[in-house]
């Protein structure tokens, strides 16, 4: 029996969210936003706290500044989530700048600690955590030095894998990264970064190069048109439920909960998919990255009414 359901790692940060813009301001402009939240930010606490809202036994390992370790406890505790696996680092917590409308979203970020985050998963301890996890889920560019020491490591404790490396092109454009993509169990890249992988944001673009490359599990979110997963060489593609969107900040985050969510259930990868564009389209529909997450009868409810039984 292992320790944990998933071990999120990644990078955090304090996010600010600055949302309902009705339009992206010209250079030298000013626009208004209708709403300002400060929270907990970054993939790897979008992630974890999805899971931990859907009963998912989760240790979130990262880095953050010591000034703001009592803030990350209180706010992880509302999740049922403990600050035990973030180490605290000099550079301070990393902080990134959100702007939304409803459709889209920019983010201005100062990595701060989250810049010796390899470090930290070359030392023992922390491996010794993550082997602790039925899958371990990384919310961030892995180099390839270290996803080279690290996956023959996870695979052989038992772990299944997924990678999200959020919008890092230089990362994406790096041939030393594709030995990554393939060693990974399941792959979450969104339309953007897609377009950087392929030259193509399209779902048959995407699927192609999964093809190509020997993918294990490729996932592409397509925003308002769901998602689609590659399964044989064939695309499963799905679509949203309905819901109006008011930011879209961590929507792909909760998205990756949702996936895993289904992988851990042993689900197919269409029902993967639906509870994946569930999580995603409902944290949507609030401010910031974390309300709006949904708990495993909502996930349900909604399943059915989207879905059917």
């Amino acid at each position: 029996m292992k320790r944990w359901d998933v071990v999120v790692v990644g990078e955090i940060y304090a996010d600010h969210v600055f949302s309902g813009f009705q339009h992206w301001p010209a250079p030298g402009e000013e626009v208004h936003a209708e709403h300002y939240l400060r929270e907990l930010g970054g993939g790897a606490v979008n992630t974890a706290c999805a899971l931990a809202r859907l009963q998912r036994r989760v240790r979130l390992i990262g880095l953050i500044g010591a000034a703001d370790r009592a803030w990350f406890e209180t706010r992880l505790r509302s999740f049922g989530l403990t600050a035990e696996g973030l180490r605290a680092d000099p550079l301070g917590t990393g902080v990134t700048v959100s702007v939304s409308t409803a459709q889209d979203r920019t983010f201005y970020t100062y990595r701060g600690a989250n810049q010796r985050l390899g470090e930290l998963l070359d030392e023992a301890a922390i491996r010794t955590e993550m082997i602790a996890g039925r899958h371990v889920h990384f919310a961030m560019p892995l180099a390839a030095d270290i996803a080279k020491r690290l996956f023959p490591i996870l695979r052989k404790a038992g772990c299944t894998t997924s990678l999200d490396v959020g919008f890092s092109p230089d990362w994406l454009r790096d041939p030393a990264n594709q030995w990554t993509c393939r060693a990974v169990d399941y792959f979450f890249p969104n339309q953007t970064e897609t377009q950087v992988l392929t030259g193509d944001d399209s779902a048959e673009a995407f699927r192609d190069w999964v093809s190509s490359m020997n993918i294990l599990h490729g996932v592409i979110k397509l925003g308002a048109a769901g998602a689609a997963a590659v399964v044989n060489g064939e695309l499963i593609n799905v679509p949203p439920p309905r819901v109006e969107a008011v930011d879209t900040t961590g929507a792909g985050d909760a998205f990756d909960a949702g996936f895993i969510d289904g992988v851990l259930n042993g689900e197919t990868a269409e029902e993967c998919l639906r509870r994946a564009c569930i999580c995603g389209a409902l944290c949507s529909t609030r401010v910031g990255a974390l309300e709006g997450l949904p708990n495993s009868i909502s996930l349900r409810s909604i399943y059915e009414q989207t879905y059917g039984p």
